[in-house]
């Protein structure tokens, strides 16, 4: 075989190893799907005392099916056909005669979960890059091989729709936990427990008698409950997969075949092929930091305020040891508290906590700066002030150092006036909330150093985040259009229409907040001054510039468009929407993109569009602004 390997133990046990030919990771391909049923052919001529299922790739065991073929579906038959391959394959195998364990170690999603589900016995490995998921949803699909029948039966019907509505990833303990494992054990016995557990005839577990009622006769107070629970984040016109999941599971006991017009509409949705493209855009994204060699182990962050604590805790919990540089201990604080909360919120195992924020060393002289891999400059907006920060920085460097700012809104060009080398500057620009917004731009100005360029696309991709490479120019790419999106926004409300109407219109649109509040959480001061930066000289809103006047700069000062005295925006009642306006409120944000493509700030359109849908939120089911432009005018 290409693909798998079929190794009889003289116990009587095989193992069946999937190593795909030509790739880094696994990936049920038809190719490796017709293997696998003749590798069962050959075990029904002489049945073995168990099997094995494991992978012979670092990366993990199974990525899920292969992306590209879904690409290939242009009939429905052929979408039918794509499901039935892996129902009617791990029925099967679900049904062999002899015990049978997929091993995990590493990523086992979607396809990959599904065939570990028609195992007897799943063991899952415990270390870090274990992760079991049914993301399905995440591609505007759904999880048709088995999945929705059978992992509402191992862990019960509530756990299993939240792990296939959301596309959530549970670690090997808590699968073991919650059931979806039958055990988690280190690495070095993983092979010794793998045989033990698969000749133990231990039966599975059952499930309490309220869970068995909820997957049989009390389905409908599960689904009901699950639909109102989607239905406060996405629309069912926008996003029919997960509502298509919920029916299934209730209707059809996770068999997609009895609801073949339901397959037929899914797979033939412009939100299944907009987030497959929003998927391959991902991918060519993280493409940026693969190349090279470059890994940083330490990291030195100037500037503990908001921006410049969150980076440099982000950086801790990934992995590295962090330096954090301001003028006192007092300053640092309010950071480090912040990077406490997030290290407990994220790693929940104290042990864990403990040793991600032993790596966050305060240091007021900035001694880390001698021994950093990559030194990031986070202070407020003011060339002079970095003018002089980046003189004392350069004689200290170590050789090969990458060095960043994050600046949102100054030019490269003009900050590096005062460097020796001012080739080696690059920006690295993260976005609020850093924890929570998966895109950085990497900035590269005219004449910077190519190899520091992709050193910094390595360090973004090397801490879990998506580089985006944009030249250097006002607003770069997302603060370029969000800029005259925000500020049109504002004009609808001095024509005389209610922050709640503007926000409600691009909700429904399918945008995850509405731009007046977007502005409140940003700060109008900030808003007021891209505005000026960044709307080629027109007027402010007059709306803007009175509550700029007053005071009253949104979120941060407790007032804005919105009352944020509890933290959160107190919003009136929206009214009726006018037909008609969340195109006109984005039809600025696609033409700035469409200007930056053509002045060269971004590569190319699919580059924008990613950009856009990373840094901003932009609907993700439309494809991006400029994919949502050609479907419209089409």
């Amino acid at each position: 075989m290409k693909h798998w390997t079929l190794n009889r133990e003289e116990s009587g046990i095989a193992v069946a190893t999937l190593d795909r030919s030509g790739e880094s990771t696994n990936a049920l391909s038809a190719e490796v799907m017709n293997e696998l049923a003749a590798l069962l052919d050959q075990l029904d001529q002489a049945p073995p005392k168990g099997l094995i299922f494991r992978s012979a790739k670092d990366a993990g065991f199974i990525a899920g099916a292969d992306i590209a073929e879904f690409s290939q579906l242009d009939t429905p038959e052929k979408g039918r056909a794509l499901v039935a391959r892996g129902w009617d394959l791990f029925n099967r195998l679900a049904a062999v005669g002899y015990p049978t364990l997929a091993l995990v170690r590493g990523h086992c999603l979607g396809g990959g979960l599904e065939l570990a589900l028609a195992c007897r016995y799943l063991l899952a490995v415990d270390e870090p890059g274990t992760k079991l998921a049914l993301p399905e949803v995440m591609l505007g699909i759904f999880p048709g091989w088995g999945g929705m029948l059978r992992l509402p039966q191992r862990v019960g019907p509530a756990a299993a729709l939240d792990m296939m509505l959301t596309g959530r990833t549970v670690d090997g303990k808590k699968a073991r936990k919650m059931g979806l494992a039958d055990d988690c054990v280190p690495p070095r016995v993983m092979e010794m427990a793998a045989r033990q557990l698969l000749l133990s005839g231990q039966p599975r577990r059952l499930l309490p008698l309220v869970q068995r009622l909820f997957n049989g006769p009390l389905k409908g107070i599960v689904a009901r409950g699950a639909r109102q629970q989607v239905a406060k984040k996405a629309r069912p016109e926008h996003y029919p997969a997960p509502y298509a999941i919920i029916d299934l599971w209730q209707k059809h006991g996770g068999n997609a075949l009895a609801a073949p017009a339901v397959v037929d509409r899914i797979i033939a949705s412009p939100t299944a092929r907009n987030l497959l493209r929003v998927f391959r855009l991902q991918e060519r994204l993280k493409g940026f930091g693969k190349e090279g060699d470059f890994v940083a182990k330490r990291v030195h962050v100037i500037g503990a305020g908001v921006m410049g604590g969150d980076i440099a805790a982000w950086c801790a919990l990934r992995g590295l040891t962090v330096s954090l540089q301001d003028q006192s201990l007092a300053r640092m604080a309010p950071a480090l508290q912040r990077a406490h909360a997030l290290f407990a919120r994220k790693l929940r195992d104290p042990l864990k906590v403990r040793a991600a924020f032993d790596r966050l060393l305060p240091d007021p002289q900035g001694d880390g700066v001698a021994h950093a891999d990559v030194v990031i400059e986070a202070i407020f907006e003011n060339v002079e002030a970095k003018h002089a920060l980046f003189v004392a920085l350069e004689p200290r460097l170590k050789p090969g150092a990458v060095l960043a700012t994050n600046t949102s809104s100054l030019k490269l060009e003009d900050l590096r006036t005062v460097l020796q080398r001012p080739e080696r500057l690059v920006g690295i620009h993260f976005f609020n909330p850093v924890a929570m917004m998966p895109l950085v731009e990497v900035v590269e100005a005219e004449g910077a150093d190519p190899a520091a360029v992709q050193a910094a696309c390595a360090f973004v991709r090397q801490i879990d985040k998506l580089p985006l490479p944009v030249k250097s120019a006002p607003g770069f790419l997302v603060n370029a259009v969000l800029a005259p999106y925000m500020l049109e926004a504002m004009r609808a409300v001095d024509s005389g229409l209610a922050p709640e109407t503007v926000d409600a219109a691009m909700l429904a649109f399918g945008m995850p907040m509405g731009p007046v509040e977007l502005a409140d959480t940003v700060g109008l001061d900030i808003a007021l001054a891209a505005g000026r930066q960044l709307a080629d000289g027109a007027e402010a809103p007059h709306c803007l510039q009175r509550l700029v006047d007053a005071g009253h700069l949104g979120k941060k000062s407790g007032r804005g468009f919105y009352d944020w005295a509890s933290g959160k925006a107190r919003k009136g009642e929206a009214g009726t929407v006018p037909e008609g306006l969340a195109e006109r409120l984005v039809a600025p944000l696609i033409a700035r993109t469409e200007r930056l493509v053509a002045d060269g700030v971004v590569a190319d359109s699919e580059l924008a569009d990613a950009g856009v849908i990373f840094g901003t939120g932009f609907a993700p089911f439309t494809g991006g602004p400029l994919n949502y432009r050609a479907a419209k005018a089409q």
